[in-house]
């Protein structure tokens, strides 16, 4: 099972990033993935979850409205769409894979300021 995020980058308040996570290893489509991040000093937290089909989202109250997660099952890949981004959506980003069992990715720095 490999998780391997990418896409992340330094970027100004404003500004937007979409995150890739590229999954491989299991059946991509029966699990539901996540993005969860960590700041410096911080707890890991949920930013965004999917189900396997694509069909049900949902967002930590900090992002709703600027942060879309959506997945290409047909590439084994979900994504992060950050919009909008605020010098508090600053952390490591990792995506998750869920079924019976958690996968982690490596995670992905995002950092954001002026």
């Amino acid at each position: 099972v490999q998780l391997v995020e990418s896409g992340g980058d330094f970027v100004q308040p404003g500004g937007s990033l979409r995150l890739s996570c590229s999954a491989s290893g299991f059946t991509f489509r029966r699990y539901a993935m996540s993005w969860y991040r960590q700041a410096p000093g911080k707890g890991r937290e949920l930013v965004a979850a999917v189900d396997g089909v694509g069909a049900s989202t949902n967002y930590a109250d900090s992002v709703k409205g600027r942060f879309t997660i959506s997945r290409d099952n047909a590439k084994n890949t979900v994504y992060l769409q950050m919009n909008s981004l605020k010098p508090e959506d600053t952390a490591v980003y990792y995506c998750k894979a869920t079924l019976v069992y958690n996968y982690w990715g490596q995670g992905t720095q995002v950092t954001v300021s002026s």
